[in-house]
């Protein structure tokens, strides 16, 4: 059986990263990201749960997620996929399409995760090949900006907010978002769930069920999920991974590391090691 294997490249100016992965055993905890996140399925097929259904992008399908959108994911047979992904931070989607427009807009709002469509799977590919094998920064630059149009243009509902898909504040909604509003602000400190229903105004019972319904995880989970992005962020910046690991909010950094490669895919040494573009090393997860 082939082994898992990613190769992880990550721009060092700009929120855009690119993965390239083989995975078989491989299974994705949970998790969302703050940046839009586009893959094309190379071979095979990969399962995935998001928004509430399950579904399944085969070789030459292409997947959209929002920013905070829950997903999952895993090889839909023994066989494992191969894909490759893109995370592109909000703003430097909103800018490519101010550029191709001429004007501001609103951010796209991606409906379907899975999208059928040979044109946006080409551009992605020949996107994320320029990426991982160092193509010029203009080239580079031409490849995202028509890539980030194709995908609003053929796979969005609309230029709208990417907040257009939650219910209005009121009841339900309005007790979540001051639960993740708690969350934002102390994602560091040890919360309990009484701490979150004194910030709700309600039961422990009514903050689970209602954050779950609106955000699609347990408060558990997305506090680990922010402790994870900051994460990120410090090993970009350069720190080691035990001070990480403990500025984060991570017992150690086995924790850490546990956690980090069932959300991502890599582990945090992987990540921090990312490789310019023009020399993606191949690195196996699988041991």
């Amino acid at each position: 059986m082939t082994h898992d294997w990613s190769r992880y490249w990550r721009s060092p100016d700009r929120p855009l990263e690119a993965m390239h992965a083989h995975f078989v055993r491989h299974v994705y905890h949970r998790h969302s990201h703050d940046t839009y996140s586009f893959g094309v399925t190379e071979d095979g097929a990969q399962a995935f749960k998001c928004r509430g259904s399950a579904h399944t992008s085969a070789a030459g399908m292409v997947m959209a997620f929002n920013p905070d959108d829950p997903h999952d994911g895993h090889a839909a047979d023994q066989l494992g996929f191969t894909y490759r992904i893109l995370h592109i931070g909000t703003e430097l989607v909103a800018d490519a399409l101010e550029d191709t427009t001429g004007r501001r807009t609103g951010l796209p709002l991606f409906v379907e995760p899975v999208l059928d469509d040979p044109l946006l799977a080409r551009s992605l590919h020949a996107l994320h090949l320029a990426l991982l094998g160092g193509a010029s920064a203009l080239r580079r630059d031409e490849l995202l900006r028509a890539t980030l149009a194709a995908m609003a243009r053929r796979g969005s509902r609309s230029f709208g907010s990417v907040d257009a898909r939650r219910p209005a504040p009121g009841g339900t909604a309005l007790i979540a978002e001051r639960v993740r509003s708690r969350l934002n602000d102390s994602h560091l400190d040890d919360l309990t769930a009484t701490d979150l229903a004194a910030a709700a105004g309600c039961s422990r019972f009514t903050v689970y069920r209602a954050f779950h319904a609106v955000y699609g995880m347990a408060p558990s989970d997305y506090q680990r999920q922010l402790r994870l992005r900051t994460a990120r962020r410090l090993i970009a910046e350069g720190l080691s991974l035990g001070e990480v690991a403990a500025q984060a909010g991570f017992a150690d950094q086995s924790h850490l590391t546990r956690w980090f490669t069932r959300t991502y895919g890599v582990t945090p040494g992987t990540y921090r090691e990312a490789a310019p573009p023009g020399t993606p090393p191949l690195l196996s997860i699988s041991e």
